[in-house]
């Protein structure tokens, strides 16, 4: 399936990866990758179709109730992993755990936490990667240069300002899908 992911990803819609050299899915079992800008539903198959090409492995945290049967399997083959959103448990703290109970696990989501255009990012990604220990990758949608550029492995300090200065930075001119949102 990966020659078809290729076709598809290359020929037809013509995109690349850039920075792949940066992701060696065998050295980095765990890490939070965060996918900018997210504004529009084509994100979604375009992330899939990289994800088979660049052969990573990465998941996703979903409501629990989107992981019961009959569907449930499903979500988990694609890489899902179930939260409770109604514990009085902080939702850090779940997700940290769930990287702990796994050999493997690589957090994929958008720091907007939306489609729409935002000021500024949510910082959840930022402190489950902390907490966890584990690396932030950046991986960006650049449908004006139809690229994915991958950034190498960049692990948070204690200066939270000029982390997100340096994450910025690697998103600084990047345009989505609807540009206007990015």
């Amino acid at each position: 399936m990966k020659w078809l992911a290729k076709f598809i990803y290359h020929n037809i819609l013509g995109w690349r990866v850039v920075g792949s050299e940066n992701l060696d899915p065998a050295a980095i079992k765990k890490a939070v990758i965060i996918a900018v800008p997210h504004t529009s539903w084509h994100d979604f198959y375009i992330g899939i179709l990289a994800r088979k090409i660049i052969g990573l492995k990465a998941n996703f945290v979903g409501k629990k109730e989107l992981f019961a049967f009959p569907i449930g399997w499903f979500f988990r083959s694609l890489g899902g992993a179930p939260v409770d959103r109604y514990t009085n448990e902080n939702k850090v703290d779940a997700i940290a755990k769930i990287f702990e109970g796994k050999e493997e696990f690589r957090l994929a989501l958008a720091p907007e936490g939306t489609r729409k255009k935002v000021k500024e990012w949510r910082t959840g990604f930022y402190y489950i990667a902390k907490k966890a220990k584990v690396p932030i990758i950046m991986i960006t949608f650049d449908f004006e240069n139809k690229q994915n550029k991958i950034s190498k492995p960049f692990y948070p300090t204690d200066d939270k300002e000029a982390d997100f200065k340096f994450m910025h930075k690697f998103f600084e001119g990047v345009k989505g899908k609807i540009p206007e949102y990015s």
